[in-house]
């Protein structure tokens, strides 16, 4: 007969592990490197254990990334869904054997030397949520206790077409001009109640863009204003920009490339510089901290290792004094709830987070346990991450999957195809 022992190592011992790629409608957004193609790839990740529990995670599904997941979850099942340091010394075996463990490459901007990070992130916030789960407790009390119970995010605006080239216009519509992403930022505002406004740049010479956010100053005159122009300017444009926009920006977002660039700016601005690109692993804060690069840091839990690796992140910004904000790839509910939770229970990230969620028009998580009310979105007290699989809605985005014709983030590659002569906009202006 089976003990109260027995019967919780039954509930958290992981029995199988399944990584659905999955694919979901993107508009035409552009950015430094080409524009977003018509569909976004992510891999939903569920641990399974005996007693029938499920634990869910998210990440990038380009397909070196999905062979590397697959290698992990091969490895998985019969670890105890508590142990988060024998699932981090799977993923280092795994990778080792099957990957000689090289690094990531994520959309043309985002590059890591290892991957380890970036394949155990899912699978330890699936293994959170199994925890809560056996617990019946939220994933934001296993991290240490939510600190706020709503969590604020901002509207990102994105310059776009119209529509993807051969379709109708989206119902966006173009973002070029000010007054098109004033009229964005208000369609977003209205719709979400957002506080604080992140313009995507990089997308047309600085002093377009410039022009773009005084216009929304003046139509935002009470909301915190970023723009994020991924290093499309040099050095000496981005100290003039930041001139200009000194009291209107919150902080101004990677305007160069690298931490010596980002240094050389911050040597002549006050403004807060912040960054998801010159610091977006663990080897990056020792150079950044001492040359004083960067100001604030943008985590990502799939980029970080996983919940509580940011929130060790999070440990060390406090210590160095350097604010924290949140970075946003395009996600589904699942990526969305861990993003709630962490930055609930991480009491120095005061800044709103991003988030691509208003792009987006197909989810795989039920409704309900997600919704933005004043900008922000209540921390889910129900047990582990407090979402729930749509199983029919997982099947027909991983048979789009199957149809799209994408096997990973090419935004040059689909730019080139319409823009034959576009080159990448880094350090152009």
């Amino acid at each position: 007969m089976s003990g109260p022992a027995d019967l919780a190592d039954l509930a958290a011992r992981i029995s199988r592990v399944t990584v659905t790629p999955v694919a979901f409608r993107d508009p035409p957004l552009l950015n430094v490197v080409g524009v977003h193609q018509p569909f976004v790839l992510r891999a939903i990740v569920q641990v399974h254990t005996d007693s029938g529990l499920v634990g869910l995670g998210e990440t990038y599904a380009d397909q070196a990334h999905l062979d590397r997941l697959g290698a992990v979850a091969a490895a998985l099942p019969g670890l105890d869904a508590f142990d988060l340091n024998g699932l981090r010394r799977v993923v280092v075996e795994r990778l080792g054997a099957s990957t000689g463990g090289a690094g990531a490459s994520f959309g043309g901007m985002l590059e890591v030397s290892s991957a380890v990070d970036t394949v155990a992130a899912p699978f330890e916030v699936a293994l959170l949520d199994l925890q809560g789960k056996v617990l019946d407790r939220p994933v934001s009390a296993l991290l240490g206790g939510a600190v706020r119970d709503r969590v604020p995010f901002s509207a990102y605006l994105f310059y776009k077409w119209a529509g993807h080239p051969g379709h109708d216009e989206d119902s966006w519509g173009e973002g070029s001009t000010p007054e098109q992403m004033v009229a964005q930022a208000r369609r977003m505002v209205d719709d979400y109640g957002f506080t604080a406004i992140k313009l995507k740049g990089g997308v047309f010479e600085p002093g377009h863009e410039i022009d773009t956010i005084e216009a929304l100053a003046a139509a935002f005159p009470d909301h915190a204003l970023r723009i994020d122009p991924n290093g499309a300017w040099t050095v000496e444009t981005s100290i003039k920009v930041a001139h200009r926009l000194a009291g209107v920006l919150e902080y101004l977002e990677d305007p160069t490339p690298g931490i010596d660039g980002m240094a050389a700016v911050a040597r002549h601005t006050d403004l807060p510089l912040a960054t998801n690109m010159c610091v977006i692993a663990f080897e990056h804060l020792k150079p950044a901290v001492a040359a004083d690069a960067v100001q604030v840091v943008l985590s990502d839990h799939h980029l970080w290792g996983g919940l509580r690796r940011s929130a060790l992140l999070g440990g060390i910004c406090e210590t160095f004094g350097m604010g924290l904000s949140m970075h946003s790839n395009s996600h589904l509910g699942v990526s969305l709830a861990a993003m709630t939770h962490l930055a609930a229970a991480t009491p120095n990230l005061t800044y709103a987070c991003d988030t691509h969620y208003p792009w987006k028009s197909e989810e795989v998580v039920k409704p309900g346990a997600l919704e933005f009310r004043d900008g922000s979105v209540a921390v889910p007290t129900g047990p582990g991450l407090g979402v729930e699989l749509d199983e029919d809605a997982l099947g027909a985005l991983h048979e789009q999957y199957l149809g799209c014709g994408q096997r990973g983030r090419e935004d040059t590659a689909y730019m080139r195809g319409i823009v034959p002569d576009f080159t990448p906009n880094t350090a152009r202006w």
